[in-house]
C-alpha cells in the first residue's frame, strides 16, 4: 500500500502566493512591480515593429512611432481589460499571432508597386488597419453575444491543460533559441535571473523586503543590459555580423535618435484605412488564434492570481474588451493586434504577487513612457536576448500552470493520457510543420491560388494553443464522454461555470463603480 504521508491532494488554489487578485503590496513595492511588468512588454513592442516596418518601406522614425503607439494603446486595452473586461491581472499587449496575416498584406501586388517606399509603407499600413478593425468583430461578437461563453462549456480541467500548456510551451522558438542569438548576454541573464528568484530569494539585505523574490527581473535586466552597453562602447560588435550585431547593440536602429521628445498617439495619424475582403480574412485567422491564446492565457492568470476560473460570462466579456481592444488596434495603426501577454501572466506566479493594481500601474507605465518618446526609446534599446532568457522562464512556468490542472483528473486513465498526450505532441508538431515549411520555401504548406486562404489556413495551424484547443476539446467532447465525467474533472469544473457557481466569483469578477446593475451576470 502506497504511503499517503507523501501523497499531495488536488489544490483549488495556489498556496505559497503571497497577494492574490484583490489585494495589494505597499505603494512603493507596487510601483516598482508594475514597471517591472513594464520592461517586460518592450520585448514583444519593440521586436514586432522592428521586424515588418522595413519591410513596408518604413524609416526608423516611422518604426519608433509604431512603436510608441503600440506601447499607448497597449497600456489603454490593459486598463479596459482590468477595469472592465476579466478585471483579473493581465497585460494586453501585440501579439506575433498576427504576423502572417500582415506579410501577407505586405507582399500584395497593389502595394509592392509603389516604388515611393515612404508612400508604401503608408499605404500598407492603411491596409493592415482596415483588416484589423474588419477582424475585430468576430471577438467583439462572439464575447458580448456570451457565445464563447457558451461554447466554454465543452472545456473541462483535461481539455484546458493541453491548451493552457501549449500557450508557453509553444513559444519555445523565442525562448534559448533567440539566447544563443547573442549568447555573452543572453546566457549571463539565464544564469542570473534563476540565481536570484531561486538560489538567492531568503536573503533580505533591506528588512523584511524579498527583494530578490519579487524583483528578479528588474535587477537582472539592468545588471545585463549595463554589461550589454560596455560591450558595445568597447567595439565588441563593430567587426561582428550584422545578425549578430542587430541581436547584442544597445545602439541598434537609432531608435534613441529617431524617437521625438513628445509624441502623442491618435486615431487615423497614418490616414483612413482602407478595407479589402482578402485581408479582412485572413487577419481573421489570427483574431482567432489570439482567442484560443487569451483563453488559455485567462484561466492561466486566475490560478496565479489566486482566484477561481472565470466563469463563462466572465470569460465572455474579457474576449469582447479584447475585440474592442483590437478595434482600437486598428484605428491608432499598432501594426498587429492585441492579446494576453504570456510572458506577463508568467510573472504572476515567479513574483508570487497577482495583484490587479500592479498590472494597472504597469498599464500607466506603458502610456507615460509612449508620451516620452526619448525616454521610451532608451528603454526600448534593451536586446532581444535579454527578453529571451526572461521567457525560458517565464513561459515555461505557464506551460507548468496548465499542467497543474491534471490534479483534477484521473491521470490513471488510458483515454485521458492519449487525449493529454496527443493535444500536446499534435500541439507542438504540427505548427512546427508549418512553420518549416515557410522557412524552407518561403510559402506555407496550403498554396492554393487564393492567396488569402492560404494566409488564413496557415495561420491557424502554425498556432500551438488553437491546435490543441481543437484537438484536446474535440476528442475530450466525443470519446466516452458519459463515462469519463469524473476523470475528466467535470465534478470540480462545473461549478465555475456560472458566476452565482461559486462565492467567490463576487468578490474576484465583479464589474467596478456598481455597473452589475447594468450588466448583470448571466
Amino acid at each position: 500500500m502506497a504511503d499517503i504521508s507523501i501523497s499531495h491532494p488536488p489544490m483549488e488554489q495556489l498556496q505559497d502566493l503571497e497577494y492574490c487578485i484583490d489585494s495589494n503590496p505597499p505603494w512603493p513595492e507596487t510601483t516598482l512591480l508594475g514597471f517591472q511588468n513594464y520592461l517586460l512588454t518592450l520585448g514583444t513592442t519593440v521586436m514586432i515593429p522592428t521586424m515588418l516596418v522595413p519591410l513596408m518601406g518604413g524609416s526608423n522614425g516611422e518604426k519608433i512611432r509604431v512603436i510608441q503607439t503600440l506601447q499607448f494603446v497597449s497600456g489603454l486595452n490593459t486598463l479596459l481589460q482590468a477595469l472592465f473586461g476579466t478585471r483579473l491581472p493581465t497585460v494586453i499587449g501585440g501579439s506575433f499571432a498576427y504576423v502572417i496575416p500582415i506579410l501577407y498584406i505586405i507582399d500584395d501586388s497593389s502595394l509592392q508597386k509603389i516604388t515611393d517606399p515612404h508612400d508604401r509603407f503608408i499605404h500598407s499600413m492603411r491596409a493592415i488597419q482596415g483588416a484589423l478593425i474588419i477582424a475585430s468583430s468576430i471577438q467583439i461578437i462572439l464575447g458580448f453575444s456570451q457565445l464563447w461563453g457558451i461554447f466554454s462549456r465543452f472545456f473541462s480541467p483535461l481539455g484546458m491543460a493541453p491548451v493552457i500548456g501549449l500557450v508557453g510551451l509553444g513559444l519555445f522558438q523565442r525562448g534559448f533559441p533567440s539566447v544563443g542569438e547573442c549568447v555573452e548576454i543572453g546566457l549571463p541573464m539565464l544564469i542570473l535571473l534563476i540565481g536570484l528568484s531561486q538560489y538567492a530569494k531568503n536573503y533580505r539585505p533591506f528588512r523584511d523586503i524579498p527583494i530578490f523574490e519579487r524583483f528578479p527581473v528588474v535587477i537582472s535586466m539592468l545588471a545585463v543590459w549595463v554589461f550589454a552597453t560596455i560591450l558595445t562602447g568597447a567595439g565588441a560588435y563593430n567587426h561582428r555580423p550584422a545578425r549578430t550585431q542587430i541581436s547584442c547593440r544597445t545602439d541598434r536602429a537609432n531608435l534613441i535618435s529617431s524617437a521625438p521628445w513628445f509624441k502623442f498617439p491618435y486615431p487615423l495619424e497614418w490616414g483612413p484605412p482602407t478595407f479589402n475582403a482578402g485581408h479582412a480574412v485572413a487577419m481573421m485567422a489570427a483574431v482567432l488564434v489570439s482567442l484560443a491564446e487569451s483563453t488559455g492565457g485567462y484561466v492561466a492568470a486566475s490560478r496565479l492570481a489566486i482566484a477561481t476560473p472565470p466563469p463563462a460570462n466572465v470569460l465572455s466579456r474579457g474576449i469582447g474588451w479584447q475585440g474592442v481592444a483590437i478595434l482600437l488596434d486598428g484605428l491608432y495603426g499598432t501594426l498587429t493586434g492585441s492579446t494576453v501577454s504570456v510572458e506577463n501572466v508568467g510573472l504572476l506566479g515567479f513574483t508570487r504577487v497577482g495583484s490587479r493594481r500592479v498590472v494597472q500601474i504597469s498599464a500607466a507605465f506603458m502610456i507615460f513612457f509612449s508620451l516620452l518618446g526619448k525616454f521610451g526609446a532608451v528603454f526600448a534599446s534593451i536586446p532581444f536576448p535579454i527578453f529571451a532568457a526572461l521567457y525560458c522562464v517565464l513561459f515555461g512556468l505557464i506551460t507548468s500552470v496548465g499542467i497543474s490542472f491534471l490534479q483534477f483528473t484521473n491521470m490513471n486513465s488510458i483515454r485521458n493520457l492519449t487525449i493529454v498526450g496527443l493535444s500536446l505532441f499534435l500541439g507542438i508538431s504540427v505548427p512546427q510543420y508549418f512553420d518549416n515549411t515557410l522557412a524552407t520555401s518561403g510559402r506555407g504548406p496550403v498554396r492554393s491560388d487564393a492567396g488569402w486562404f492560404n494566409a488564413f489556413l496557415n495561420t491557424i495551424f502554425m498556432s500551438p494553443p488553437l491546435v490543441g484547443m481543437l484537438v484536446s476539446v474535440l476528442l475530450d467532447n466525443t470519446v466516452d464522454v458519459v463515462k469519463a465525467k469524473r476523470d475528466r474533472g467535470m465534478p470540480w469544473w462545473v461549478k465555475f461555470r456560472t458566476f452565482r457557481g461559486d462565492s467567490r466569483n463576487e468578490e474576484f469578477y465583479t464589474l467596478p463603480f456598481n455597473l452589475n446593475r447594468f450588466f448583470p451576470p448571466t
